[in-house]
């Protein structure tokens, strides 16, 4: 994929993998979140006692509660983001299992804890490559949020059919560190 050169072709372009990817992951099975929790607690786990955070699937993304499950009962506090209004950081709110998750917008669910930065933060995203860069949804939010936390450590979450060679990326999109999929852990590097 050549790179785009203005803001217009990177906005485009961005659109077109989403729309691409959108339509795959309608054939891939969220349970494959299983393998990808072996992987990261065996491959990429957080240190001990970080604050992780996660978020709660929606749609077909692959299924990260399984590995949230195990990182609590590892003794991490887990986290799940709030969404706030266009052009914010998320936030990030205390969950353990069993706790009532409060409906928002995108169809995204959040619980009502008391509010925690992460240490480790486990990014969703439609496509990545091995540089590190992703296509989210398009609002920008955790490129905004990863911008405000440096430091820590940047773990995508994905099926391994979502990995292009190269994803369209600017100057405001964050770099991951690794992205964890049910075939194993990539860690990202500069090409």
């Amino acid at each position: 994929m050549a790179a785009p050169h203005s803001p217009v072709e990177l906005i485009e372009a961005k659109r077109a993998v989403r729309a691409r990817m959108l339509a795959a992951r309608e054939a891939w099975d969220p349970a494959c979140g299983a393998a990808l929790a072996e992987h990261v607690l065996r491959g990429a786990p957080p240190p001990a006692g970080a604050t992780v955070s996660g978020f709660w699937p929606i749609g077909k993304e692959i299924d990260i509660r399984p590995l949230l499950l195990a990182l609590h009962e590892r003794g991490h506090p887990i986290v799940l983001p709030e969404t706030p209004k266009r052009g914010n950081p998320l936030t990030f709110r205390l969950w353990r299992p069993g706790d009532v998750l409060i409906p928002e917008r995108f169809g995204t669910f959040r619980p009502d804890g008391a509010v925690r930065l992460p240490d480790f933060l486990l990014v969703p995203l439609l496509a990545f490559d091995r540089r590190g860069y992703r296509v989210g949804y398009g609002a920008g939010y955790y490129d905004r949020t990863l911008a405000g936390l440096p430091g820590r450590f940047r773990l995508g979450v994905a099926y391994a059919a979502q990995e292009l060679d190269e994803v369209p990326a600017g100057p405001y999109d964050e770099r991951l560190d690794a992205v964890a999929t049910e075939r194993g852990v990539v860690f990202c590097k500069d090409k």
